[in-house]
């Protein structure tokens, strides 16, 4: 016999992330919940989750939070159709730790194994860190949740880009599925 009440709490994210059909992702944007709170997870700038000041060693559990994982106006939530529970997120959810490029298309893999094409959908966007002058490079991977592209992978970037006339004045960027992003301006140390 199952239990009627619904879990809160971890339990709740794991069960709500587990019922997810096959290997799709829960879908959280459809659910809103009324009981909401905190909980003490935070996803640290190079991607590691903790809980509790603890490292979430088990990468499957990582993998099965960041499935509920949902950004709302006033920040990040891990989402179960019973509770909305708010994280903290320190720079970006997700790290992009590869990139292939097949044909016209660059496809990331992030952090938490998810595969993202980059194009009209999945904007690539670089910004530049106002304290050290260095460009924060960003892959938008599903709805509003984003993935700081890493060193080595940038790295890749700049090599297979090219260089465009823009408004801005020459820039170089690179394409995927029919879309053209800019990582830098031309003739400039873009690393």
């Amino acid at each position: 016999m199952t239990d009627p009440t619904p879990k809160t709490g971890l339990e709740g994210v794991i069960a709500a992330a587990k019922q997810a059909p096959g290997r799709g992702l829960p879908p959280v944007h459809l659910w809103h919940p009324e009981h909401c709170g905190d909980i003490d997870i935070v996803i640290k700038k190079d991607g590691l989750w903790f809980h509790e000041g603890t490292p979430i060693g088990r990468e499957a559990l990582v993998r099965l939070f960041s499935t509920v994982l949902r950004k709302d106006p006033d920040g990040f939530h891990l989402v179960t159709p019973v509770e909305k529970m708010k994280i903290t997120v320190e720079d970006a959810p997700f790290i992009a730790v590869r990139v292939d490029k097949v044909g016209e298309t660059l496809t990331f893999l992030t952090n938490v194994g998810d595969e993202v094409e980059a194009g009209p959908e999945n904007e690539i966007r670089v910004e530049m860190d106002a304290t050290t002058g260095e460009p924060r490079p960003y892959l938008h991977v599903r709805r509003g949740l984003e993935a700081l592209i890493a060193r080595p992978v940038f790295y890749e970037l700049v090599e297979l880009a090219q260089e465009r006339e823009t408004p801005d004045g020459p820039r170089l960027g690179v394409a995927s599925n029919g879309a053209w992003f800019p990582v830098g301006p031309a003739g400039a140390h873009v690393l």
